[in-house]
């Protein structure tokens, strides 16, 4: 039996139905408190990133074989509880990585060129060219926390528009081949040099605010942050106030600290100027969706056979 919380691709779902017993219920992300009464005889679990895998849900599992992560960040699932159980924690690798990219190089261009929030003032009969000349991508910097795969990819497009690259990321290999296009730095390094910083980490308890009020001090006047990676690395207060001080220039937010955003939070981002929010989206993508969807379901397909 196969039962899956959140959106997923209908051709996917189809080849998992004509397979196995399974219960296609994405209303369930709302209604989490009745996911364990649905678990009795499940053996594969398939969630994007609000279904919160706990003990307690797997507790509730005793025929859980896999857990099927439909995008690859894992801080909603317990992944030590999962391995205790012997349950298979299995992301979509790569599927959603053009998405990702694609989103952070196009938000960097919109903020660098602060010329797409003009519509209500033209609207009402102004012509404000002067305010909204802008900057070119092309000459700057992309800094990148973190030089992963979605990283390394949406460095490949930056420098296409024609952006130097420099990156901090302690887990790569000196010698991996993604360094031959980027600077190798410090996260103060980064911070410094760059104009555009957009975070690719998880979160962890090192990660958490590592975007905080310093950091954002660090980084250049005028420098434009994007976050398209997990909401608790970056503090949205601080970055409000950085933002609202005129010392960083714009931001693109597709992840917060609570999703969705809560009256507070929201409240708090009003009246801020080149803001881009979007609802976790980063990775989602018609095309992102099929490739991440047909990808989990041969993996849970492969896990069940």
């Amino acid at each position: 039996m196969i039962l899956i919380t959140e959106f997923m691709d209908d051709t996917a779902v189809g080849r998992l139905k004509a397979a196995h017993s399974t219960t296609y219920a994405p209303e369930l992300a709302d209604a989490q408190g009745d996911i364990p009464a649905q678990m009795a005889g499940v053996q594969a679990l398939i969630v994007r990133n609000r279904t919160q895998v706990t003990a307690a849900l797997l507790d509730a599992a005793p025929d859980l074989k896999c857990v099927g992560r439909l995008g690859v960040g894992l801080d909603n699932i317990d992944v030590a509880a999962c391995e205790a159980r012997g349950v298979e924690v299995m992301p979509a690798l790569g599927a959603n990585t053009l998405s990702v990219a694609e989103y952070v190089v196009t938000n960097a261009a919109i903020l660098l060129r602060d010329a797409y929030q003009a519509n209500a003032a033209m609207l009402a009969g102004d012509w404000p060219r002067a305010e909204c000349s802008g900057r070119e991508a092309g000459g700057r910097v992309l800094g990148l926390l973190g030089f992963g795969a979605n990283a390394q990819e949406t460095g490949r497009l930056a420098r296409a528009m024609g952006m130097t690259l420099i990156a901090y990321d302690p887990f790569l290999p000196e010698d991996h081949p993604a360094w031959q296009h980027a600077e190798r730095g410090e996260i103060a390094d980064v911070l410094a040099k760059a104009d555009v910083v957009s975070l690719h980490v998880p979160l962890t308890d090192q990660t958490r605010h590592m975007m905080n009020a310093e950091a954002f001090a660090q980084m250049k006047p005028g420098a434009v942050v994007i976050n398209a990676a997990r909401g608790g690395v970056l503090d949205e207060a601080a970055l409000v106030a950085a933002m609202r001080s005129g010392h960083i220039a714009g931001a693109a937010l597709d992840v917060f600290e609570t999703e969705p955003l809560t009256q507070d939070a929201a409240e708090r981002f009003k009246g801020v100027s080149n803001l881009i929010l979007t609802p976790h989206i980063a990775g989602v993508t018609q095309d992102s969706n099929v490739r991440v969807s047909a990808m989990i379901a041969d993996l849970v397909l492969d896990r069940l056979a």
